[in-house]
C-alpha cells in the first residue's frame, strides 16, 4: 500500500498540472470507486469547477475545487478525497493518449488533458464531497509537521503499554506511516518492534523521532518505494527508496550493520522485519 512518501510524491507531481485547470467532463468505469457517491453527484460537484489546491493528509490526497462558475475564487467549495489503497495512482494524461485499461475514474480538463485514477485491484477511492471533515477519519499529527515533536512522542509513549510497531501503524496516533517506513525507522533507532511503548528509554525515543522524520524525508526525495508494477509516480516512473532498505523485505539476508541474519515476524497482522542483534527486545518485555 502506498504510504506517506508515495502519496506526497503523487501530490507534488500532479499539482502543477492541475492548478487553475477546470473540469469539463467525467467518466466513471467502476462505480464503487466513488465510495457510495453516484456518477451524477460527481458531475454536479466537479463539472465547471477549477482546481485550487492539491494536498495530502496522512495517506489521503485532497484536491480542492472552486464553486461552480467561479474560476477566480480562492475559496474551496468541493473536495475530491482520494485514497490509493493497494494499487491506486493518479496520472494526468494528454488528450491524445489512450486511457489505461485500469482507469476507474477520469476527469477531462479544459486543456484537453485527463486526470485519471488508475487502480488495477479496484480497492482505491475517489470520493467527491463538500464536507471534508465528514469524509475523513480521525487522524493523528503529521510526522513531518511541527506538532510532531520529540516531546509529543515522549509524552505519548510514556502513557502507552502497547507494542511500539502497532502504535506507530495506528493512524489515529500518527498519520501516514505504514509497514515499510515503521520497520525502517525502528531499525534506525535500534528499537525492537515488539517493545512496549512505555519501556523505551527516553534517549531512544528521541532517536526514534529523528529516525521517522529522516526516513520519510529521504523516501520523498527518492519518490517513494516500488516493488512491482503497481506503484508508479504520475510520470510513470518507479520510486527508488527501496534500494536504501535496511530491513524491510530483507529477512534472511545479513544485516548491513552487524551481518547477522535478519528476522521476520508478524506484529499487528503485518510482516515485520528487524535485526535480532541491533534491535534487542528488553528482557522484561520478553516475559
Amino acid at each position: 500500500m502506498p504510504e506517506l512518501p508515495e502519496v506526497e510524491t503523487m501530490v507534488r507531481l500532479v499539482r502543477p498540472k492541475l492548478m487553475g485547470r477546470s473540469v469539463t467532463g467525467s467518466q466513471v468505469a467502476w462505480a464503487r470507486t466513488l465510495g457510495g457517491a453516484s456518477s451524477a453527484k460527481l458531475r454536479a460537484l466537479v463539472h465547471g469547477r477549477t482546481f485550487l489546491t492539491a494536498g495530502r493528509r496522512a495517506k489521503y490526497i485532497l484536491l480542492g475545487l472552486s464553486a461552480k462558475g467561479k474560476p477566480k475564487s480562492t475559496e474551496v467549495d468541493t473536495w475530491l478525497v482520494i485514497h490509493l489503497r493497494m494499487t491506486g495512482r493518479l496520472m494526468v494524461q494528454a488528450g491524445a493518449q489512450p486511457a489505461s485499461p485500469h482507469t476507474r475514474v477520469s476527469l477531462t480538463l479544459d486543456n484537453g488533458a485527463r486526470l485519471e485514477f488508475i487502480d488495477p485491484r479496484k480497492f482505491g477511492r475517489f470520493v467527491p464531497t463538500r464536507d471534508l471533515e465528514d469524509a475523513m477519519p480521525a487522524l493523528g499529527p503529521e510526522p513531518l509537521e511541527g506538532d510532531f515533536t520529540a516531546k509529543f512522542l515522549l509524552d505519548e509513549l510514556a502513557a502507552r503499554r502497547g507494542r511500539i510497531k502497532s502504535l506507530l501503524l495506528d493512524q489515529s496516533f500518527l498519520a501516514g506511516l505504514g509497514n515499510i517506513y515503521v520497520d525502517e525507522s525502528l531499525f534506525e533507532a535500534r528499537i525492537h518492534p515488539q517493545t512496549p511503548a512505555n519501556r523505551i528509554p527516553r534517549a531512544r525515543v528521541r532517536l526514534l523521532h529523528a529516525a521517522i522524520r529522516r526516513t520519510l524525508e529521504e523516501a520523498i526525495l527518492r519518490e517513494g518505494s516500488s516493488f512491482d508494477t503497481f506503484y508508479r509516480t504520475p510520470e510513470g516512473q518507479p520510486g527508488s527508496y527501496q534500494s536504501q532498505f535496511q530491513v524491510y523485505g530483507r529477512h534472511g539476508k545479513p544485516c548491513r550493520v552487524c551481518s547477522r541474519r535478519l528476522n521476520r515476524i508478524v506484529v499487528a497482522q503485518r510482516g515485520t522485519h528487524f535485526c535480532p542483534s541491533c534491535q534487542r527486545l528488553p528482557r522484561s518485555a520478553a516475559r
